[in-house]
């Protein structure tokens, strides 16, 4: 039968209706309309004129510039970091368990995240703070003095959100490395190939859309986190989308808050486009 009757149609129309009204309603539409809000100005009360000077405090204001800077910085080592942790544990879980024990290690790398992040983010701080685990180890040890506050810095962020990104990274690469052919890891041996050899030149390359896809959800999801940067960094966090929640929340600027808003995703698309380009990957086949 062909996809052109009428009955595979309307099926098909079927089947998409719920993932587009998905996307118009809750992705689409509320862009379309925080762009609007944007590039708005309230010249008085309930009147708004067209103006660019949300957009223009952002380039002008030091702190708003430097703070998406340290925040897309921070991203991106903690994309690298948990792209390094994730691959052995991926390579592992792909190519050196059969059967039941794959499924049970890989379910085991799934079960923290039946937890929400939220308790997951205050288990770091029970054994991050002053009085916790950590500490208190360190004390009973006698490696340190007296008590040592882990929590509210910049290494406290980053753990935390390595933590939080490890299923998106693990997935993705195990997914891409469970579908490599044995018998090309033997014949690059068989070749002559070391361990560094093969890797270099038969896996990573397989693996490079699993590689990239993960790079691009685990860099997006950290770019836009706001619970863990505020609970594990404290106030002096300078995290950009702290910055949003305050213009909107605190300050109920939403004209400024939209801008901000705007300016993260196309600031951070341009990044993951940058990094599509660097790696010569297409966005559909990292996606497929």
């Amino acid at each position: 039968m062909s996809l052109r009757t009428p009955k595979l149609r309307l099926g098909l129309l079927l089947l998409l209706t719920p993932m587009l009204l998905w996307l118009l309603l809750l992705i689409i539409l509320p862009h379309v309309n925080m762009a609007i809000i944007s590039l708005s100005e309230r010249v008085s009360a309930g009147e708004y004129a067209f103006s660019l000077s949300n957009y223009a405090e952002f380039f002008t204001e030091s702190l708003y510039w430097n703070t998406f800077l340290r925040t897309a910085t921070m991203s991106i080592l903690v994309t690298f970091l948990t792209l390094i942790i994730a691959f052995p544990v991926s390579y592992y879980i792909a190519k050196m368990l059969r059967g039941r024990t794959k499924g049970l290690v890989f379910a085991l790398c799934l079960i923290p995240f039946w937890v929400s992040e939220l308790v997951r983010t205050y288990g770091w701080m029970i054994l991050l703070r002053e009085t916790g685990v950590v500490s208190s180890s360190l004390q009973w040890l006698g490696l340190t003095d007296g008590p040592i506050e882990f929590l509210y810095n910049d290494a406290a962020i980053i753990v935390g959100l390595v933590y939080t990104s490890m299923l998106f990274m693990v997935v993705p690469l195990t997914t891409t490395l469970d579908s490599l052919d044995d018998s090309y890891i033997e014949a690059g041996y068989d070749l002559g190939g070391n361990g560094f050899t093969v890797m270099r030149e038969v896996v990573i390359p397989h693996a490079m859309p699993g590689i990239v896809s993960g790079c691009i959800v685990v860099f997006m999801l950290t770019l836009g986190n706001y619970l863990t940067p505020a609970l594990l960094g404290g106030k002096d966090s300078l995290w950009f989308t702290e910055q949003i929640f305050t213009q909107f929340i605190t300050r109920f600027n939403w004209e400024q808050g939209s801008a901000f808003g705007i300016l993260l995703l196309f600031l951070s698309s341009f990044i993951v486009w940058l990094g599509l380009k660097l790696s010569r990957q297409s966005f559909t086949r990292v996606m497929s």
